[in-house]
């Protein structure tokens, strides 16, 4: 049995992990998917406040609080920023991490960072034009760019989705580099469509040796299919 703790991407919450955490669990390991604060069921929690630190304390106060060890720390998208920071504070509970077409920074990066000029761009002026300067407004056409086209799952996940504190892209991450390192570590990229700002990161987690898969689905492959994407984290 593994323990898996599964952590949702920007505009998404716990729920994006639920079919695969159900299917990890009924194959009889341990899944726990997470929402960080100001999202989903949590977005109450939505202030100027919060920022990457934020979310890096919820991960690791999980680990810790319920006494979690030898942990797979799968992270979506975004969420991908927190690997490092993570790792390093976890003391020694995660053993092997996976990006699940997730944002790789280094020390001293952000979110902005990795992503391309375009979308900074793009992100920076709907947080300053419809989100009062501080939170990044959720639009409908994310779901396309997400290569969300089903008719079904778009009525799924369009009234899930919930507006994202810009400080998370813009917050410089902050931990030892060895310590990620030093672990196994895994890169699914998704095909079907790929998401070109997710490119940069494939590139370096390829040059860092991280080992490579593939899913042929879109970017909120998770919901896509979930029986593959389970298989992807059993391998």
């Amino acid at each position: 049995m593994s323990t898996f703790v599964l952590v949702p991407g920007a505009f998404h919450g716990g729920w994006v992990w639920a079919p695969v955490a159900d299917e990890l669990q009924r194959r009889g390991h341990r899944a726990i998917p997470l929402t960080l604060t100001g999202l989903g069921e949590r977005k109450d929690l939505l202030s100027p406040e919060v920022g990457v630190d934020t979310h890096v304390a919820d991960v690791v106060d999980t680990l810790v609080t319920d006494e979690l060890t030898d942990v797979t720390l799968v992270l979506h998208s975004y969420s991908g920023v927190l690997a490092g920071p993570v790792v390093d504070q976890a003391q020694g509970r995660v053993a092997r991490v996976v990006l699940a077409a997730g944002f790789l920074a280094h020390p001293g990066e952000s979110n902005f960072s990795v992503e391309p000029p375009e979308s900074v761009e793009a992100f920076t002026r709907l947080a300053d034009e419809q989100g009062d300067g501080w939170r990044i407004p959720v639009q409908r056409a994310f779901l396309e760019r997400w290569g969300i086209t089903d008719p079904a799952l778009v009525d799924y996940v369009w009234p899930r989705l919930t507006d994202f504190p810009l400080r998370c892209s813009t917050d410089p991450v902050s931990y030892d580099a060895g310590a990620l390192a030093g672990l196994p570590r895994t890169y699914i990229a998704h095909t079907a469509p790929p998401l070109p700002a997710l490119a940069a990161s494939i590139a370096r987690a390829t040059d860092e040796g991280w080992r490579l898969r593939s899913i042929a689905a879109g970017h909120d492959f998770m919901l896509e299919k979930p029986q593959e994407t389970a298989d992807l984290l059993e391998s």
